[in-house]
């Protein structure tokens, strides 16, 4: 449902760097929103018939139809968000490795596997599968608006279910291209929609009858989804806000350390919610990390590496966060200014740990640098947050080690972002960076059911479930099971 009718309510998409519009938008109402939830009932009987094969076959065809259409994607992402062709084309090519993986992975993870009985239903044969839901709704985000919603549009379709998509009102245009692409390959039924419009389109969409809800986008939204949601009792799975840290060890290769720092900080003008943030570097290297970093900021120029704000709400954040750093004896290295449409890369040191910029998610390109006496005190950093999404280490010996006790959904060790381009790894956070998971054998199990059957395949004389029991059959059992639970004296 992407034509505009007669006395339909439209919006307005706008290029972030120009204000000019790039299209015209319905701002679909509730009945609206259920009509599209149901036409996508019916598909998803469809869909789900098809089976895995049938399922794969068009996934693999949508995959190679985005990727023989790049570049007009890419001018999508670029129009709507203000990104850089090169960065827009990264993220496309990172959903189209999921929509593959998703593709070829669901039969092993999602298809019937057996199951052992056990000691007293040794006569029966035990299997689970797992079966589709049915509809599912995802509201998606801006900053990443084809890879961030594909992690959980691609697998649950791969997973046997319809998708209704409501993206963001700043990449409406996003959207669309993503649901007509997939229609060209999928026309038979309508399997993947689209709506659009405001926060009231997102709320109809949560309320229209889905079977699960898949959202992106900040905490405080998150939590209204989540209530809304609970009064129908419709699961969701929640991948908000970001406060990522990354640790800067000893032993670590500096050069590359700073690299992911300047890259992690202001790529997609730190509007990403597994960026950089804060950085916490061992005493021993901190001088010379510092220097490499305010080295590479000042090679990164606003409008050529990376695009203006997206959303012009987010300037006054930003402002108010390097502000409030400075007025508590913070000091900019580099940056510091906020513009209309863009954000000078900011580098802040000597910043309190209490104040907003280390607190808050600012989702801007600035960053905080503080120096640490180990990496004891680094990771009791990184984790006084209520946030717990990505985080970084660099570390020659002790990478490993110290991911481990980082509280934090996803770790990359001596690289930016690795985890968001491996298909086997799941995605999600912890805390107030919300719950449940997207890619991996973990996303697709987030969008179906497990469907457990025990079938007898002979009659034994120990009948446990009959009102017939004797007390002979009784002793018989408690006798069997302390020979084979009861000889553990030690637990």
């Amino acid at each position: 449902m992407t034509a505009v009718e007669v006395g339909q309510d439209t919006f307005d998409s706008l290029n972030p760097a120009t204000d000019e519009v790039v299209g015209t938008y319905p701002v679909h109402t509730a009945e609206q929103v259920h009509e599209t939830v149901e036409l996508a009932r019916v598909a998803a009987g469809w869909w789900a018939s098809l089976g895995f094969d049938g399922r794969r076959a068009r996934l693999l065809r949508w995959a190679a139809h985005v990727t023989r259409h790049l570049d007009e994607l890419c001018a999508v992402v670029q129009a709507e968000n203000g990104k850089p062709h090169g960065d827009a084309q990264l993220e496309a090519i990172l959903a189209i490795e999921h929509i593959a993986w998703a593709a070829r992975h669901a039969p092993k993870i999602l298809g019937r596997r057996r199951r052992s009985p056990g000691l007293l239903l040794g006569n029966h044969t035990a299997s689970v599968e797992y079966q589709p839901l049915g509809v599912i709704g995802v509201i998606g985000p801006w900053n990443y608006p084809v890879y961030t919603p594909m992690g959980s549009i691609t697998y649950a379709l791969a997973a046997g279910n319809a998708v209704v998509f409501k993206p963001s009102e700043f990449t409406p245009g996003v959207g669309k291209w993503l649901v007509d692409s997939f229609a060209e390959v999928v026309g038979e039924q309508p399997v993947f929609q689209l709506v659009t419009g405001f926060g009231a389109t997102g709320a109809a969409l949560v309320s229209a009858g889905v079977d699960k809800i898949a959202f992106t986008g900040s905490t405080a939204t998150g939590k209204k989804i989540m209530a809304a949601a609970a009064e129908t009792l419709t699961p969701v799975v929640i991948e908000a806000g970001g406060k990522d840290a990354l640790i800067v060890d000893s032993d670590a290769d500096l050069t590359a350390a700073a690299e992911a720092a300047v890259w992690g900080a202001f790529s997609n003008s730190g509007q990403t919610c597994v960026g950089v943030e804060r950085v916490y570097v061992h005493e021993n290297v901190y001088d010379s990390f510092v220097d490499k970093v305010v080295e590479l900021t000042g090679k990164v120029r606003p409008g050529t590496e990376y695009g203006p704000i997206t959303m012009p709400a987010q300037l006054e954040v930003i402002r108010r966060h390097i502000a409030d750093a400075l007025a508590h004896g913070g000091r900019a290295l580099t940056g510091g200014k906020v513009g209309e449409r863009y954000v000078e890369p900011t580098v802040l040191v000597d910043v309190p740990e209490d104040s907003e910029a280390i607190l808050e998610e600012t989702f801007g390109p600035t960053m905080t640098v503080a120096k640490v006496r180990d990496m004891d005190e680094a990771v009791e950093k990184a984790n006084a947050t209520r946030y717990g999404l990505g985080s970084t280490v660099f570390s020659k010996r002790r990478g490993a080690a110290i991911a481990a006790r980082l509280k934090a959904g996803m770790t990359s060790v001596n690289a930016p972002f690795s985890f968001t381009g491996i298909g086997s790894l799941p995605f999600g956070g912890v805390g107030d960076s919300g719950f449940g998971r997207i890619h991996g054998p973990e996303g697709l199990r987030e969008f179906a059911r497990p469907k457990a059957v025990a079938r007898q395949r002979f009659a034994v004389p120990l009948k446990l479930t009959t009102f017939s029991r004797t007390e002979k059959t009784d002793k018989l059992v408690a006798r069997l099971v302390t020979l084979r639970y009861g000889r553990h004296k030690n637990g």
